[in-house]
């Protein structure tokens, strides 16, 4: 590996191929020691993003379900850990394949190591193919949300496997792979506002949909309560914010002004959808809202993801604004719909990756593209309504509208199918739903506290100090706010 001049890769190239024999030449002579560095450095802060999602969900869920929560985020790395591995990749990423999706020439990683990736010249297909892999892993980490309080532990792992097969590897694939389908037609997504928030958006409004409503849910005020750990909700959003600088700013697969200029847009956006879902809150209750500013925050990364290496830093302004307010009001939709999705992830990824894929086709500017040092000449991109490329619009609105039905559609069919299979239903009972997933599926509690309040309860005639009967706060634990 070089930390000056690199040597050019003159190998084999375009089909899959390991990239040399590393008993015979140095493979690492081909890439840049400080682009190695930036882009495994990603790897880890978007690994990190995973049970970020994790505690979020947690936070705002119910405390019957606080740990399932936690737990499914952890169980997505290591199924889609191992889905990557075996074709995942393969199948996103391949050096050949059809506009739709690729093949299994990668299958096993065989033939991965040092070939120029499909990404970018500047890291090879085995790198490439860590980083993509916590993408793919934190996508249907994202989607299982929907589980709140009535879903099935194993179903939602079966799940998991399928989905990123037949979801995530396809839009991933036409998205990003130089021979899909919306590359080819001039898409422009830098991050992952289609394979990632979008499907996952869509996938979550399926969930929701196939499970049913909640106990006690009704279609004029849901199912209120309050976020049951607000601590919790902070926490994952310090995870995913940190971790945001990985996910765009190593977009640009190399370590240069592009990326530079990826994660100052990325923290702009935050910045300003914290700050607009906070004065939406404010307008309606007098209240500053600590959850309120991290919904908005992650509406503003959502928002900018497929933007990040597109759009001038003044645009981040816009993109936080819009994202925050776009968000913020599509939690309501839930209600039009009357679909029982509990933590709002369609409003935050379905709606703010919409939003953010088309403010991208009017704010892509061709001279921030070319901070790589790569999109220039025959390789500029065309940008959009800055460029008075107006047709971008209206690739992007394609790219969008595709992402949604394909994902949406396809969840109900695979959570359909999923459901008619012996041992798989989706759902637990009335009684399993009212103890909470964390009793009935997992036997394990986020608290301590809760675990004693459940002896208190099976044991006849034992209190604790200072308490009612049955619950050590003196209120019941599962109203408690």
């Amino acid at each position: 590996m070089s930390s000056g001049p690199v040597e050019t890769y003159e190998g084999v190239a375009g089909v899959a191929n390991n990239g040399g024999n590393p008993l015979l030449e140095d493979l690492n002579r081909y890439y840049s020691a400080g682009d190695f560095g930036w882009i495994m450095t990603c790897t880890a802060l978007v690994l990190l993003m995973v049970p970020g999602v994790g505690f979020f969900y947690s936070g705002l869920a119910r405390r019957k379900s606080a740990l399932a929560l936690i737990w499914l985020s952890l169980m997505s790395i290591a199924i889609v850990g191992f889905q990557w591995f075996f074709w995942g990749y393969s199948l996103a990423f391949s050096h050949t394949g059809s506009a739709y999706i690729g093949n299994l020439s990668n299958f096993g990683l065989m033939k991965t190591l040092a070939q120029p990736s499909v990404g970018s010249g500047k890291i090879p297909d085995l790198l490439f193919c860590l980083y993509q892999g916590m993408f793919a892993a934190i996508t249907p980490a994202l989607a299982i949300g929907a589980c709140a309080d009535r879903g099935r532990m194993l179903p939602a792992l079966v799940f998991m496997f399928i989905w990123t097969t037949i979801v995530y590897d396809p839009i991933a694939y036409w998205t990003w792979n130089g021979n899909g389908w919306s590359f080819k037609m001039g898409g422009l997504d830098f991050a992952g506002g289609t394979p990632v928030h979008i499907s996952s958006g869509a996938a979550a409004l399926a969930y929701s949909l196939m499970l049913g409503k909640r106990n006690g849910y009704n279609k004029v005020n849901g199912l209120p309560y309050r976020p049951h750990n607000v601590t919790h909700v902070v926490l994952g959003t310090v995870f995913l914010w940190v971790g945001w600088f990985g996910f765009n700013g190593g977009s640009a697969l190399a370590a240069n002004l592009r990326a530079v200029m990826a994660c100052i847009v990325t923290h702009i956006a935050a910045c300003v959808g914290g700050l607009t879902w906070v004065l939406l809150d404010y307008r309606l209750e007098r209240k500053w809202s600590t959850v309120g500013f991290c919904s908005g925050a992650i509406a503003g990364l959502v928002a900018i993801t497929p933007a990040a290496g597109y759009v001038p830093p003044w645009s981040a302004f816009i993109f936080g604004v819009v994202g925050g307010i776009s968000c913020n009001f599509a939690t309501k939709l839930k209600f039009l719909l009357g679909i029982d999705e509990a933590l709002d992830v369609f409003a935050e990824h379905g709606v703010g990756g919409i939003v953010g894929n088309l403010l991208t086709g009017i704010f892509a500017a061709d001279y921030i593209a070319a901070l790589d040092g790569v999109s220039i000449g025959d390789s500029a991109i065309a940008g959009g309504w800055v460029n008075h490329h107006y047709i971008q619009l209206a690739y992007q609105l394609a790219d969008s509208v595709a992402g949604f039905s394909y994902s949406f559609v396809m969840t109900c069919v695979i959570l359909f199918l999923l459901n008619l299979v012996p041992g798989l239903s989706l759902r637990v009972d009335h009684h399993q739903e009212e103890i909470g997933l964390d009793d009935d599926q997992l036997g394990e509690f986020a608290y301590d506290y809760v675990e004693v309040t459940r002896s208190l309860d099976v044991i006849p005639g034992l209190t604790a100090p200072n308490s009612t009967a049955g619950s050590i706060s003196g209120r019941d634990p599962e109203k408690q706010v």
